[in-house]
């Protein structure tokens, strides 16, 4: 007999969402503080490929939070 295993979910109003979505919001959020952080500081400019750079900030922010609050 296997034996399933759930993804880790949030009820909210009788709906569950995943809890992924949760995380990729924050990591989207915290990415927006940092670069109003960077464009105030005037160092956004600095900043190799935004293109790579920002999304690969969303996902490490994302999976940090990840770790911290779900692991």
């Amino acid at each position: 007999m296997t034996s399933y295993r759930l993804p880790p979910s949030v009820d909210i109003l009788g709906s569950f969402f995943p809890i992924w979505i949760f995380c990729l919001v924050a990591g989207l959020l915290l990415t927006l503080v940092i670069r109003l952080l960077l464009v105030r500081a005037r160092l956004d400019a600095e900043i190799g490929p935004r293109v790579i750079v920002y999304p690969s900030m969303v996902a490490l922010f994302a999976c940090t939070f990840w770790l911290v609050c779900f692991r």
